[in-house]
């Protein structure tokens, strides 16, 4: 908790951040409870919980795969969409940030398909990880144990993979104007090349698609290509033979399904653009996952939950950083006793065979003592021999 900043203070920073810039976001506080921060403090606060809420997400993550404990029961019907939007980062980079939009399918008092309880899930990272992350949100909304699901997407091949992971059996929908937008790229196509198309061509087309399915939309582009041959004609129509398998309208109409993915795409304005896509602002790859987890929780309605979590992890941490340090002074104080202990024995009870050592260099460094008058070479070379005891018998005669 920052100086000055109670606890509640700290959440409703952080959640008006979450909403708004840091700057509004501090001027906001001030205004509404008197307390005044820096900027720098309200992003350091934001996104430190932002990294908290992060990393408990993680860690369920990581419990659903080596537990895989069963979902909590969800709706029958139940729709998974998901796409993409760009943000900017530091440096220059985009990035695609990807949300997964999951909502139940129901009717309303006049009849019509549309879909309720709409949550997001949005991630900055690769297709597999995403898909490994969203197990969070689709385990929540029990999406495995729905009787049936629809995924309505465009038609890029990250999604088939997200589809594959979390219910391979979903029907797959291709969103109906994403399909609209490639055929009326034909329809530009041929009258670019000279052909002459009606004016309400392009209606015509669609209504068919819509009512009748895509086995005669298609045939008929087929002959437009070959008519007016393009590169720009064949590949679109490629895209969408290829997807003929999930423009089959007529019959999710009539099971129910919706068939476009406008909730999604408003999903991308409302949780990602409306924060990260300001004018003017560049975001470090590592802030961008932290500022989501925040956006998927206000917009989800889930604030009290995800910042629960979020206070108890950092209070974790910081428990586990005091206990780290506390450790660290016990294990540096037993060191310097065991240091200092060998050094005292040491001087008290110098090694024995050490000091003989030291004796025996010592002797031999000693000088040789000067040999004394009885050596042999300091005696005198010339010496008078010794008299015989018979001269000395001449001499005592004389005498």
């Amino acid at each position: 908790m920052s100086g000055g900043l109670t606890p509640r203070g700290e959440e409703t920073l952080v959640r008006l951040a979450s909403w708004m810039p840091y700057a509004p976001a501090r001027e906001l506080l001030k205004d509404l409870v008197g307390i005044q921060v820096s900027q720098a403090t309200a992003r350091r606060l934001t996104l430190g919980a932002g990294e908290a809420a992060l990393a408990v997400c993680a860690g369920e993550v990581e419990r659903l795969k080596q537990e895989v404990p069963q979902a909590p029961a969800g709706a029958d019907q139940q729709l998974l969409s998901a796409d993409g939007a760009f943000v900017h980062l530091v440096g220059g980079e985009w990035a695609e940030v990807k949300t997964l939009l999951m909502g139940e399918v129901t009717r309303n008092k006049r009849g019509e398909v549309c879909t309720q309880r709409i949550s997001c899930f949005s991630r900055l990272s690769r297709a597999e990880r995403f898909a490994e992350a969203a197990l969070v949100e689709t385990h929540r909304r029990g999406l495995e144990r729905a009787a049936a699901v629809c995924a309505v997407q465009d038609g890029a091949e990250w999604l088939q993979g997200l589809v594959d992971y979390h219910r391979a059996d979903a029907v797959r929908i291709l969103d109906f104007a994403h399909a609209a937008a490639y055929l009326n790229e034909i329809g530009q196509a041929v009258q670019a090349a000279g052909g002459r198309l009606p004016a309400l061509w392009l209606d015509g087309v669609l209504h068919r698609l819509k009512h009748l399915g895509p086995h005669r939309v298609l045939k008929h582009l087929g002959w437009l290509a070959a008519r007016y041959p393009s590169p720009t004609i064949q590949e679109n129509l490629a895209y969408v033979q290829k997807r003929e398998a999930h423009m089959q309208y007529p019959t999710y109409q009539a099971a129910g399904w919706p068939i476009g993915s406008g909730s999604v795409e408003s999903a991308n304005k409302l949780v990602v653009e409306a924060r990260l896509k300001g004018a003017g602002m560049r975001w470090g790859r590592q802030n961008v996952n932290p500022m989501l987890v925040l956006r998927n929780a206000v917009c989800n309605r889930a604030w009290k939950q995800t910042w629960a979590t979020s206070v108890a992890q950092r209070q974790a941490l910081r428990t586990q950083r005091r206990q780290a340090q506390s450790q660290q002074r016990l294990d540096n104080a037993l060191w310097f006793l065991v240091i200092w202990g060998v050094r005292v024995s040491r001087l008290a009870h110098p090694p024995v065979a050490a000091a003989t050592a030291t004796t025996a260099e010592a002797l031999q460094k000693q000088p040789t003592a000067r040999p004394g008058s009885g050596y042999s070479w300091r005696k005198p070379f010339l010496r008078r021999p010794p008299a015989t005891p018979v001269a000395t018998a001449e001499v005592c005669a004389k005498k």
